[in-house]
């Protein structure tokens, strides 16, 4: 029970900038194109299952 965590996080918040500062990371994609990859796939997976 040390590290349980719950099925469901209500809130999940991230912030990038160590690793770009740290790394000189850069994401690969904008947020905005993350989400449309990921209501794409829900629609798709949606489409499949109707």
């Amino acid at each position: 029970e040390k590290f349980y965590r719950p099925a469901e996080v209500d809130l999940l918040i991230s912030d990038p900038s160590l690793a770009r500062n740290k790394l000189q990371w850069e994401p690969a994609v904008t947020f905005k194109e993350l989400v449309t990859m990921m209501v794409d796939s829900d629609m798709a997976r949606h489409q499949k299952m109707n």
